[in-house]
């Protein structure tokens, strides 16, 4: 357990030492919080292990979180096949890194205008693999754990508390987008 908890924490004091400021080198930060993932692969796989149980659903555990700094790390578990509805970030800067899985994360574009959601492109994150956004950039995307039947795990950092966001959704494929509301809730804090 030691071994595992120097682990997250090596993953924290990195994020801490990149994410000073409104608009951090997210480049560097996702270069070196990578390395650190592929470094310490094996206790990560091991003392997460519990998150990807099956019959868990999606889960934010929270890693760390820095008031003063404007910053929250979570880890996220994603269940065999789930997605996110199309969301946004509040207008916050992050990242996202796959610690264990893959994850299929598609970006969107909104008209200003009409409010319309167009693809923009998708990216695929293996583990060490990051994606990120800078603050005041919308960020809209949805995200899908690629595997049928194992749990993904990822690593997210946040230029601040991510509590409130808008999930994007249609009724039907023809209609317009209808943006709703919602609350990021963690279900509990991870011992680092």
């Amino acid at each position: 357990m030691g071994i595992h908890r120097q682990s997250l924490k090596t993953l924290r004091r990195i994020a801490h030492a990149h994410g000073q400021g409104g608009h951090p080198d997210l480049a560097s930060l996702a270069r070196d919080l990578g390395s650190a993932i592929h470094r310490h692969a094996a206790t990560l796989d091991a003392e997460l292990a519990y998150l990807r149980a099956p019959g868990r659903g999606f889960e934010r555990w929270l890693l760390g979180h820095r008031r003063r700094a404007g910053m929250q790390l979570l880890v996220m578990a994603w269940p065999a096949n789930y997605a996110t509805p199309v969301h946004d970030h509040g207008g916050l800067w992050g990242l996202e890194i796959a610690l264990y899985g893959a994850l299929e994360v598609q970006s969107y574009a909104r008209d200003p205008s009409s409010g319309e959601l167009q693809p923009r492109g998708r990216t695929w994150l293996g583990p060490g693999d990051a994606t990120w956004f800078d603050a005041g950039e919308p960020g809209l995307h949805r995200c899908r754990n690629l595997s049928r039947h194992d749990t993904a795990l990822t690593l997210h950092v946040y230029g601040g508390n991510l509590a409130e966001y808008f999930a994007y959704e249609q009724a039907q494929p023809d209609q317009p987008w209808q943006a709703h509301p919602r609350h990021a809730a963690v279900s509990g804090r991870l011992p680092a």
